[in-house]
Parts: structure tokens; C-alpha cells; sequence
């Protein structure tokens, strides 16, 4: 148990120790070797010998791998949950669904000439990943069934084909029968037919080492309706049922990483892909050189695997769709759909919804996440098309696009109200069968362009020069996709359909208007119209109220009077050389411990200045609807936050409670002299609470639609329980017992007061904050004329606390910019931050799923910084007009404040040897700065 006198000695400790301590689920420096090593290690952990029925790949043995011991409980740097992709798409199809050899051909030369997007192994024949999707080739299999089966398919649309990846070396084990039992059991179960299994011929000689050593074994699974007389919607339907099932029973038998996967069960399209390079596709498969493999339709994809581990199965294209770029906000989205399983329910379906949930997993990477929820809504959903779940998924910029029609504003806030977008820079290429299309995100940070020949074919790639032998006389139409656009090829009508009549189109079906105008509720109106005004403020304890909070005179000075000014955050010079949290010998924030990730894969990051139409702090809030079930005006009864640091006066509308929107009240205060122990309790006591009051006091009596995180009663007698841990830990409560749609979290909390204080405590689920000690400090200092002074002119309390919330906002869309995310709806609970020092049983509380790869401050030593900060605000041997607010030294050096790396020492050191080029003062300079550096960094 460490306190913050003794976080330094052990922190640096656990850097230095060969067993090195170690982050959450699988996360540490053990695996600092090359990417071969990396890459040799995982593909170990696949062998179908090391199957094991665990959720992640197995730690022990890895470390047996390694030479290291299970005793060690060293943990692993990889984890699947961080899968990304940035890779290369393109698509060709013939508008008239005519198939021919000349779409193969010409994928497989997109195909390659995509090669440098694609990543590589040390081993130039070791790929990350590609592969091609086809619609279905008829002829092809059925010329292939008769030969294998001597049987006639049914008509096109009423068969389907899968290759399904079985684990490595099983088709020498009772593995593979095991497996093929139960698709085929399944497939009896809903009545369809099996009609046989063919061995897809492979040429392997051709692969790197990687790639071998984890080659599954490929078969094709051909299922027919039988004797089922229903639509082709209702055999998709069937078939996605007997694929989730058939997954979920394997992976009980032989763990979630064993090799089984089925890369696509379907009667519209095929894939072909694995663990090669764009070139090794075409050769590895030998379908696809056979002559009578045609198709009208081809996607392909070249994958580059960003800093994690390729394998067979992550390659693409997936079930429905490939995809360029990363979704930045992939744990919130996960986190949320996961919690949806509490409500979610297929009018389909019904009670076999559960077997298609969850939709997210961590085994998957954030492009398989995505194609899976896109499957669920386009499947098992009522009535939405393919291109309204991609424009649900994917908005573009609306909130403040004049260019676009009330309808399509209306359909895209209607939607808000159904689902967070999915954000980061996106190209992303889909089909079903229906459709085929292309749409990118809403800021266009990936490139892709398409042709339009005269021979009614059309061309989309994320690049140009992918197809050599297009002169410019075949060429029609060439164009960009734009910001938000999509481009969409309806087979059936045999046309390309423009992106606003699809999108008119679409939008215009519902009122969702009207819904919108009756459901939605706004939160600054509702507020405006009770005339509630804020509680009044006593300052006779805003000292002592302000050093129990954490605030310091020079975050007052440096960070509140600016903000109350100017409406701005201030800025600083870059870098910042105080001690880190975990090694400060001075009480920290929680917040403190926290640094926001940058996007893994190469995008720019946007201005929120410049490009202030596509960024958005509006968000709705409180219950949400089934996803699954037909639009209706019950999804957008929630209510809208436009600014989600909130007024005193909308935070006391909350509070005080309507049959418009009603909220529990929940004090996150705990006993002074309790210890962690009483720590503990308090969290414990608050998730408790949470979750009794949104389920409601009995049955059939409606819980409430909010609660509200209280620390107001904090005092001589009771702490704040850290509000950023607050959020946290109810916030993941509820995602665990998947209450969490079914409410919104606010907090009103006195330990929020900077801009890096919001973004974590949004990032971690929180809804809205009222921070309500900032607006006192503001006030007082207003009061004692400090705002004045710095200002030249008379400010009001409300101008103050408005310019406070406007840099609080600017500061905010800052932050989310650096990242690549445009909406604080996709950053809320999107957790993009790393923890530099707390210990597992805080992230894994507080936290769940939050990288932490160096252990240090746990609850004791969190609890003992909030002793100290409250001794500060209430010791026994000062009255209380002694009381001044702390100076803690974080960011100007202070004689026995926080440690910063330059002292006045060393810097008078450094200027003695620069001007008298003495060795010994350069060697006093070089004494002191590496003391400094041992006190300061890890």
C-alpha cells in the first residue's frame, strides 16, 4: 500500500526490476523484442496445442515461451483489444450485376498495387493481412458441386457458401469433426439444408514462416434453404444465427483464439483472405485463378496491422465490409454496446437475440467491431437498409451545416438519440448484396476516389493508379468522395445513386422532425423556463473548501482568472517539468495520473477553430431505445445537453426533479478517519445506489431517467470520494449490470476545474458536470476585484461563470481535435487515456479496461492524498481566518514545493560552465539535474 511520501522509491522500482511490474489484462514490458519476436510469440499462442478456454492469448504460456515462470505474474504489452488497422480498400462492380473474369482480374490488380499500404514481417513473405470478397460466383460453384457432391444448387440466393477456417493441423484431429459437428447440427436445427463440405485447394509454398506455422485448414460449408419455403432476407437471417452460435459453442470448447472462423455465411457474397501479402491472394487461393471464377463484384483490401499482431482471421475484407483508418473511439463504443445488451431485444429474432450479443468483442479489431454491429443492425434489426445503418454509424457533419436539409438535420439528431457515431478517420467500402458503396468520415481524413466506365463498371480505391489500363476515352465520371459523402450502387436498380437522393431518400421516410421536435428535450431551455436560479454562495469557507478540493493560489491565477477573462484557456510553454503523479512527494488529483493516447495510425489532427462545422459538444442523454426495434418517436424522448459543462442553474433544475426528466440525488462523501476501507465502502455504496434507483423502488414503478454524483457535503467531517473515481466506477457498474442506457450520470463535484479535469471525467462516461467550486473560487475572486484588475474592466458573476464555460468548451473540442474525434458524444466514455502509475485494483475498480503498464498508487495511497488536502482545508491548530488557499509549486519552482526538474541550481550551474567553461560547474550541473530527473520521471 503506497502513499504519496513513498510512490517514488516504488515506481522507479518496478521500471528497473527484471520482473517488471505490470499493467491490467495481459499489458507490460515483457515483450520489448523486434517485431519478428513479437510476431513469432503470437503466432506460438494460436497453435491449435496451446488452446485454452481464456479470453485473451494465455499469459503462462507465453512466459513458458519466454523462459519465465506463471509465478512471476508478468503480463503482456500485446493486448487484442488494441487491434487497428490502416490499410489500403478498393471496389469494382459492374452496375448491371453482369459477371465476368475481368472484375477478378482487375480486384487482383487493385489488390496488389495496393501492396504498400499493406504491412510486412522481417520476412517480406510474412503479410499482415489481405483478401478479397466476391459476389457470389454461380457458375463457379455450381460446376464445383457436382463434382464434389454430384448435386444441382437451387437458384442463386437460395444456397449459400462459406470458407471456414478450421485450427491449424486440425484436419489430422478430432478437432475439425468436432467443429463440423456443430455447424451441421446447427444447421439442421432451423431447418435448412446441408448440402456438403469442399476442401478449398490452397498453395502454401509461397507463405513466410509466420504465416505457415498459424495456416488454418479451409473448407467450404455449401447450406441450402431445404425445404423452407421463405424470402432470401429470412435465409440471411437464419444463417447469421447458425454463424453466432456455432462461434460462441467452438469457443467454449476450444477458446475465442483457436483458428476456427468463419469468414462469411451468406448467399450474396464470398470472401477469400488470411495472413498474406495483397500479392500471395490470388496464388494462395486457386480458386481465383480458375477461369470459370467470375463475379460482378469485388472489394479488396490490403491490411497494415498498427502495432499489434496480425493473424488470419483479423484480415479483411470481414462479413460486410473493409475499412481504412481507426475507430478512435472504439472502447466507448464497445463499452456501450455491450451495456445495450440490457435492452436490446430483435423483433426477428426475440428470445434468440441473446445469442447474437454481445456484438463487440476485445478479440476483435476496431474494424471487426464495427462490421459486426453493422451486421446486427442490418440483420437483426426492424427495417433499416444497409446505407441508413452506415449513416448511422457514420454520420457527416450536420449540427452545423447549413448546407444540408432540415430532413437530413432531422434524420441525423433523430439518430443521435439512437446511437453514439463511431469516430476516427474512416474510408470504409460495404456490400450486402443489395448494395455495394464507399463513405467516408465526416472530416475526410482518408482519401478515395472512383471512375465510372462506359461499359458500366464502376472503380472505387483509396488511392489513384490502381488500375493500369483505364484510358481516360473508357472513362465517364471520376471523382473524389467528399467529407461525409457516401457513393452507393443499387444492384437492382442498376444505377449509381447520387449521395443526396439516397440520403433524402432515406431521411424522409419518417417524421423524424416532429419526433424530434415533441421527444427532445432541452436542458438550457428547461432550465431557462423554471426560473431556477443557483444556490447562494458564503465565501467564509471558500479557502478551506478550495485546499480540500485540491485548487492551488497558482492554478486560481494561471488557469481560473485567464478563463474568466478571456473566455480562453490559457496556454503554456511546451513541456512540463514537474515530478509525474505517481512520483510527487505532494498530495495529486487522480485526474493527474491520466494522459490522453494519441490515434495509432497516421491522421492529422483537426482544428477546431478552422474546421469548427464537424466538431459537436451537444449530446442526449438519459434512456435510450432497443437499437434493434422500428424507429419510433420513444428513441429521441431524452434529454439534449448542449453544453456539457453545465450552469449552477441547470444543474439545480436537475436536482430539484420534474416528471420531464427525474433524477436521483447521491452523496459521494465518506468519513473522515475511515481510511481506504471507508473509501471502498463509499464506491461500493454509491454503484448500490445507482442501480437501486434507476431500476425503481418496485416492480412496475419506472427508477429514475438521471442520477447526480454529489460531493456537496463534504466538510470537517466528511472527504470527497475523487470525482473522476466516482464517475468511473458507477459508470462501469452500470455497464456490467447493462443499466447503463437506461440512465444518464451527472456529477456535481468541486475537484473539477481545468480542462484536462473535463476531458477525463467525459471520458469516463460522465454525461454532465457541474463544477460548482470553480464557479465560487471565480466569484470570490470577481468579488475581491482580482478579475477587474486583471481585465481593466467590471465583470458580473454571470459573465464570469459564462467565459469559465466557454473555455472550458474551446479547451474541450482542443483536446477531442488532438485525437481525431469530432463529437463529445463518441469521446464520452471512449476512455482514450493511458494511467502512468496507479495500481491494478484502482483501474480495474474504477477504470475497467484503461491501460496501466507501471503499478503505483493504490487506494490506501489515493486515500491518503485526500487526508492531506483535507488536513489542509481543516487542520485542528488554525481558526479560520488563517486559512489561505495552498501554494503547491506545480508550476513555478517553489522552495519546498513540487519537484521540477529545473531548479535555480542547476540553472545557475549550467550558465557558470556555458561562461567560464568549467568542467567541475558542469559537473554540479549534471549532479543535480540527474537528482532532479530521479525525483521527477520515470
Amino acid at each position: 500500500m503506497i502513499s504519496s511520501s513513498s510512490r517514488s522509491t516504488v515506481a522507479k522500482r518496478a521500471l528497473r526490476s527484471n520482473k517488471n511490474v505490470v499493467g491490467r489484462r495481459g499489458q507490460s514490458t515483457l515483450l520489448r523484442g523486434n517485431r519478428r519476436l513479437n510476431r513469432a510469440v503470437a503466432t506460438a499462442v494460436r497453435q491449435s496445442t496451446w488452446r485454452v478456454p481464456m479470453a485473451e492469448y494465455s499469459t503462462e504460456q507465453i512466459l513458458k515461451l519466454r523462459g519465465a515462470t506463471v509465478d512471476e505474474k508478468a503480463k503482456l504489452m500485446y493486448d487484442p483489444s488494441n487491434e487497428k488497422d490502416n490499410c489500403g480498400v478498393g471496389l469494382i462492380a459492374n452496375l448491371k450485376s453482369v459477371p465476368s473474369r475481368r472484375v477478378i482480374d482487375v480486384a487482383d490488380e487493385m489488390l496488389c498495387r495496393m501492396a504498400h499500404r499493406g504491412g510486412v514481417g522481417c520476412d517480406p513473405c510474412s503479410g499482415d493481412g489481405a483478401g478479397m470478397m466476391f459476389g457470389m460466383p454461380d457458375s463457379f460453384m455450381r460446376l464445383k458441386a457436382k463434382e464434389c457432391f454430384g448435386k444441382e444448387l437451387p437458384p442463386a440466393g437460395q444456397y449459400a457458401v462459406a470458407n471456414v477456417f478450421f485450427p491449424p493441423g486440425s484436419d489430422t484431429k478430432p478437432i475439425m469433426g468436432d467443429c463440423k459437428s456443430i455447424l451441421e447440427r446447427l444447421t439442421k436445427e432451423r431447418g435448412l439444408e446441408l448440402i456438403g463440405w469442399r476442401p478449398v485447394p490452397v498453395d502454401n509454398s509461397m507463405l513466410g514462416k509466420e504465416p505457415l506455422d498459424s495456416e488454418p485448414v479451409t473448407e467450404q460449408l455449401f447450406i441450402g434453404m431445404g425445404g423452407k419455403s421463405y424470402s432470401q432476407k429470412e435465409f440471411e437471417q437464419d444463417l447469421l444465427l447458425v454463424r453466432k452460435i456455432a462461434e460462441a459453442e467452438v469457443a467454449d470448447m476450444l477458446g475465442p483464439e483457436s483458428g476456427f472462423y468463419v469468414n462469411s455465411l451468406t448467399s450474396t457474397h464470398i470472401t477469400y483472405k488470411g495472413q498474406l501479402t495483397p500479392e500471395q491472394v490470388s496464388q494462395y487461393y486457386k480458386d481465383l485463378k480458375d477461369p470459370d471464377f467470375i463475379s460482378h463484384l469485388a472489394l479488396v483490401h490490403s491490411r497494415f496491422s498498427t502495432n499489434t499482431f496480425p493473424s488470419w482471421e483479423r484480415a479483411q475484407p470481414i462479413r460486410m465490409m473493409c475499412h481504412n483508418g481507426e475507430i478512435n473511439t472504439l472502447r466507448g463504443n464497445k463499452n456501450w454496446m455491450f451495456s445495450r445488451g440490457g435492452i436490446m431485444e430483435s423483433p426477428i429474432f426475440g428470445d434468440d437475440t441473446s445469442h447474437l450479443l454481445p456484438a463487440t468483442s476485445d478479440n476483435m479489431s476496431d474494424s471487426g467491431n464495427f462490421d459486426s454491429v453493422l451486421e446486427l443492425m442490418t440483420k437483426a434489426g426492424a427495417s433499416r437498409p444497409l446505407p441508413e445503418a452506415v449513416m448511422m454509424m457514420i454520420p457527416e457533419a450536420w449540427q452545423d451545416n447549413d448546407n444540408l436539409s432540415d430532413t437530413k438535420k432531422s434524420f441525423y439528431e433523430y439518430n443521435s438519440c439512437v446511437m453514439e457515431p463511431w469516430d476516427g478517420p474512416a474510408m470504409v467500402a460495404f456490400t450486402d448484396g443489395k448494395y455495394v458503396g464507399a463513405t467516408l468520415d465526416r472530416n475526410g481524413l482518408r482519401p478515395s476516389r472512383y471512375y465510372v466506365t462506359k461499359d458500366d463498371h464502376v472503380i472505387v480505391s483509396s488511392e489513384i493508379g490502381v488500375c493500369n489500363d483505364l484510358p481516360d476515352m473508357d472513362v465517364v465520371v471520376k471523382h473524389r468522395l467528399e467529407p461525409g459523402k457516401m457513393f452507393l450502387v443499387d444492384f437492382e436498380d442498376q444505377r449509381i445513386i447520387p449521395d443526396d437522393e439516397i440520403k433524402e431518400q432515406i431521411a424522409s421516410q419518417r417524421p423524424y422532425g416532429e419526433w424530434v421536435k415533441d421527444g427532445l428535450l432541452s436542458l438550457s431551455q428547461w432550465a431557462k423556463d423554471s426560473g431556477i436560479k443557483g444556490p447562494p454562495m458564503d465565501f467564509n469557507l471558500t479557502n478551506r473548501k478550495l485546499n480540500m478540493f485540491g485548487y492551488s493560489s497558482e492554478k486560481l491565477d494561471m488557469l481560473l482568472l485567464p478563463m474568466a477573462v478571456g473566455g480562453k484557456e490559457p496556454l503554456g510553454s511546451m513541456g512540463n517539468d514537474a515530478a509525474l503523479a505517481v512520483l510527487s512527494e505532494k498530495p495529486r488529483q487522480v485526474n493527474d495520473y491520466f494522459k490522453q493516447l494519441f490515434a495509432q495510425v497516421t491522421n492529422p489532427p483537426i482544428d477546431p477553430i478552422r474546421e469548427e462545422i464537424v466538431m459537436s459538444l451537444v449530446c442526449p442523454v438519459g434512456p435510450e431505445g432497443n437499437l434493434l426495434d422500428e424507429p419510433g418517436p420513444e428513441h429521441c424522448r431524452r434529454l439534449n445537453v448542449s453544453h456539457p459543462v453545465l450552469s449552477l442553474e441547470e444543474m439545480e433544475t436537475l436536482k430539484n426533479g420534474s416528471s420531464k426528466f427525474k433524477c436521483a440525488v447521491i452523496d459521494t462523501t465518506f468519513p473522515v478517519g475511515s481510511g481506504p476501507d471507508g473509501l471502498l465502502a463509499a464506491l461500493e455504496r454509491i454503484c448500490d445506489e445507482a442501480a437501486d434507483a434507476i431500476q425503481g423502488p418496485s416492480h412496475g414503478v419506472k427508477g429514475v431517467e438521471g442520477v447526480v454524483l454529489s460531493d456537496k457535503f463534504a466538510g470537517p467531517d466528511r472527504i470527497a470520494i475523487p470525482s473522476l473515481m466516482a464517475v468511473g466506477a458507477v459508470h462501469h457498474h452500470l455497464i456490467g449490470t447493462k443499466q447503463r442506457p437506461k440512465t444518464a450520470i451527472f456529477a456535481e463535484v468541486g475537484d473539477c476545474k481545468e480542462v484536462h479535469d473535463f476531458a477525463t471525467i467525459f471520458g469516463y462516461g460522465c454525461d454532465g458536470v457541474c463544477p460548482y467550486m470553480a464557479y465560487e473560487a471565480i466569484c470570490k475572486m470577481n468579488a475581491e476585484g482580482m478579475i477587474e484588475a486583471k481585465a481593466k474592466q467590471e465583470f458580473t458573476d454571470e459573465e464570469c461563470m459564462y467565459n469559465y464555460r466557454k473555455a472550458a468548451a474551446k479547451g474541450l473540442l482542443k483536446v477531442m481535435s488532438k485525437m481525431g474525434i469530432s463529437t463529445l458524444q463518441s469521446y464520452k466514455g471512449a476512455q482514450v487515456f493511458e494511467a502512468v502509475g496507479l495500481a491494478d485494483e484502482v483501474v480495474d475498480r474504477c477504470f475497467t479496461g484503461t491501460t496501466t503498464r507501471i503499478q503505483g498508487t493504490d487506494f490506501e495511497g489515493i486515500y491518503r492524498d485526500l487526508e492531506r488536502f483535507h488536513d489542509d482545508a481543516f487542520p485542528k491548530h488554525k481558526h479560520e481566518d488563517q486559512i489561505m488557499v495552498r501554494s503547491d509549486g506545480q508550476f513555478h519552482y517553489r522552495d519546498g514545493g513540487e519537484a521540477h526538474l529545473n531548479t535555480p541550481a542547476n540553472m545557475a550551474t549550467l550558465q557558470i560552465a556555458a561562461r567560464t567553461n568549467s568542467r567541475e560547474a558542469y559537473k554540479e550541473f549534471s549532479r543535480i539535474t540527474n537528482e532532479q530527473n530521479q525525483k521527477v520521471t520515470l
